[in-house]
């Protein structure tokens, strides 16, 4: 569609991770498997938290809630790479250029705001434990879930709202496999320095800034372990190593992707692959792998379909 003497582009085109077909099929399978894990992982999670009685505590709660955000923040990435992986031209629609922005920093936004909201979660848990259940009720957990949700919506809509209105003449190549905002904002037919510095202070600065109030909260919860018995203190340790460890996997990407500014790097798609692929697959496998009650609750949960399955 041609405007003035500008041409609109109405695809982008991916260079994706490899040009050769061979290493193409090989990493489909891992980004299949990877995929199919995060999702059979983030499932259970949900399934085995919401069916055990047990398991409706607050921390539970907000664990289910993680997991949706780890499933959503997979699927808007790993099945359009895994139909790219097989495909001569790897490509994509302007408009679908921009939904998978909208999607990736919608789910992503409320995922950096949710980690917040456990960290929170933490603090009350171990500063307040005879008052823990009275706090984190029913509605302020579904209260903090919804802001996350909504600060993730805000978060997106403001930079697609900067990124709608640019003109994108040509070229069209994303040395990418996936659309996000620096390598999409390179593409542009216009001066976007400004652009750029409201982006890196909208994702990159404010990531920085909440990771290390995350650190020093933290920091201060362990700090309060000390006055809690030797048993009461490892576990709670344990769990807030847990949050740091997936904190830590959330955020270093995030701030080496948005805290500089938009140049390619060598290392750009491996950071780009822990981002959107491993981490969501990670979070799970930690989760349930240092919590005695969820091991227990799926393995409760499997027993019960078992014994369905054989009636």
């Amino acid at each position: 569609m041609e405007t003035g003497n500008l041409t609109w582009v109405s695809e982008f085109v991916f260079l994706g991770l490899s040009q050769t077909r061979e290493l193409q099929l090989l990493l489909f399978l891992v980004v299949l498997f990877v995929y199919t894990t995060t999702v059979l992982g983030n499932l259970l999670i949900m399934v085995s938290v919401t069916s055990d009685s047990r398991l409706h505590t607050p921390m539970y709660f907000l664990l289910r809630n993680l997991a949706l955000l780890d499933f959503s923040l997979s699927s808007v990435v790993s099945p359009k790479m895994l139909v790219d992986f097989l495909s001569e031209k790897k490509t994509i629609s302007y408009q679908g250029c921009m939904a998978q922005i909208f999607f990736f920093h919608f789910v992503g936004g409320g995922t950096v705001f949710f980690l917040s909201v456990m960290a929170y979660d933490r603090l009350v848990a171990i500063s307040r434990p005879l008052h823990y259940v009275t706090i984190m009720n029913t509605q302020l957990c579904v209260g903090l879930v919804v802001a996350s949700w909504v600060g993730g919506f805000v978060h997106s809509i403001s930079q697609l709202a900067l990124m709608l209105p640019l003109p994108f003449c040509g070229p069209n190549v994303l040395d990418n496999f996936y659309c996000d905002v620096p390598q999409v904002l390179r593409l542009a037919c216009t001066d976007t320095s400004l652009l750029e510095f409201l982006m890196i202070c909208n994702s990159g600065v404010l990531v920085l800034i909440w990771f290390l109030l995350l650190l020093l909260s933290y920091s201060a919860i362990l700090v309060m372990l000390r006055a809690h018995s030797g048993q009461a203190r490892r576990k709670a340790a344990s769990t807030c190593a847990t949050h740091i460890v997936v904190v830590s996997m959330g955020f270093i990407p995030s701030i080496y992707l948005y805290a500089q500014p938009f140049a390619s790097f060598p290392v750009d798609k491996a950071v780009s692959i822990s981002h959107t692929v491993m981490t969501p697959t990670l979070n799970p496998l930690i989760y349930t792998l240092r919590n005695q009650e969820m091991q227990a609750a799926m393995k409760r949960l499997v027993k019960h379909l078992v014994i369905d399955s054989r009636e």
